[in-house]
């Protein structure tokens, strides 16, 4: 499965706010940017959207940047997809067709790829994603302990 950079990206930039402003700290654009190795002014627009979609608001200033609007555990995967393409979750369109594999196919396929994806976006929240991308990934974390 293909998804576009802004969902994968948006999907990315919220994770990473998730983890990093647990403590109620707001997470620059550039922090993220940085982090992530993504280009900052293409991030400012997926934040945007995650702005208009409710999921974040940013904070002005020297300590400025964007913080969750609600708890993670509140925000699921489905909603965060749904925010950042309509499409990616979206119910397959039956087509009538005259014969063929084509309908078997995607009822037998398809239709059942995308029914195991939307169960599952719907029932994990962006706190259970962030913990299990923290978990995978905690080996690349730097520790510095003063």
């Amino acid at each position: 499965m293909k998804v576009s950079t802004r969902v994968e990206y948006g999907l990315i930039a919220l994770t990473d706010i998730v983890i990093n402003s647990e403590n109620g700290s707001s997470v620059s654009a550039p922090e993220i940017a940085q982090r992530q190795k993504i280009s900052h002014k293409y991030l400012e627009q997926i934040l945007l959207l995650l702005r208009q979609a409710g999921f974040i608001t940013a904070t002005k200033g020297l300590r400025g940047g964007y913080t969750l609007t609600c708890p993670p555990d509140r925000i699921t995967l489905s909603d965060v997809l749904n925010a950042l393409d309509m499409n990616i979750l979206a119910e397959m369109d039956p087509k009538e067709e005259e014969g063929g594999l084509r309908p078997v196919i995607n009822d037998c396929f398809w239709e059942r790829i995308n029914n195991s994806i939307n169960q599952y976006a719907k029932s994990v929240t962006m706190d259970e994603f962030a913990a299990q991308c923290r978990e995978r990934s905690s080996g690349n974390w730097d520790l510095y302990v003063i």
